[in-house]
């Protein structure tokens, strides 16, 4: 076929099929992973091996049952960049740095499958219509008494589960679940106390175990 019979015919523009028919060679050489349909740029091949020894290293963690977030797989995504640049002799590390943005790891997901689930969770319990309700009063009785942002304080307690893992992690593309595990329970009780002008925020008050607890009150 002529270039302007394929242009028509592939809905683009002469000067488009001319370039691709240039790079014909270089383009049959790319192998596009899965789930890629638009190649802006040919892949580097430290690229190629980063991402294939990044899929083992998760599926290790998926199968010590190991929760694993973006930002964990992003950092070790670098980690292991780097390691194969200075493996690899003439290697430009303009050219084949990885910064692991976003974009990077979207793409990855595509490319592999791997997807978010949840573990563990439980349903929220908070009242939202109730606490709705309490800021229109509230304000109504600040209006009323003629109290100033400094002279109001708020002040709650709030559980930190200090060795609680990650509710979501990811996992390959066979795999549809992660098996759950029993959480972390060890935690510390924060006392938060601020004011409603913001600038003054008291320091966080802390404690581990209660020295009576509640449900040995009638063993002592």
């Amino acid at each position: 076929m002529r270039v302007k019979e394929l242009a028509k015919h592939y809905n683009r523009t002469t000067s488009t099929i001319c370039t691709i028919l240039k790079q014909k060679e270089s383009l049959k050489k790319i192998k596009p992973a899965k789930g890629v349909k638009i190649i802006s740029k040919h892949r580097t091949d430290v690229h190629e091996t980063m991402e294939n020894l990044l899929l083992v290293w998760l599926m290790e963690k998926q199968l010590a049952e190991d929760s694993v977030t973006e930002g964990i797989i992003c950092e070790k995504a670098r980690s292991i960049s780097s390691d194969l640049q200075q493996q690899t002799p003439g290697t430009s590390a303009e050219e084949e740095s990885l910064k692991a943005s976003r974009g990077w790891f979207d793409n990855f997901k595509k490319r592999t499958g791997i997807h978010s689930v949840v573990r563990h969770g439980e349903a929220a319990s908070a009242d939202v219509k109730a606490a709705e309700e309490f800021v229109k009063t509230f304000a109504e009785f600040v209006e009323a008494e003629g109290y100033i942002p400094q002279q109001i304080f708020n002040c709650d307690e709030t559980g930190l589960f200090w060795k609680k893992m990650p509710r979501r992690t990811y996992i390959t593309e066979e795999e549809k679940k992660m098996p759950g595990h029993k959480p972390m329970k060890d935690r510390l009780t924060l006392a938060l106390c601020a004011h409603a002008s913001g600038d003054l925020q008291n320091k966080a008050y802390s404690h581990t175990h209660s020295e009576n607890p509640r449900a040995l009150k009638h063993t002592r």
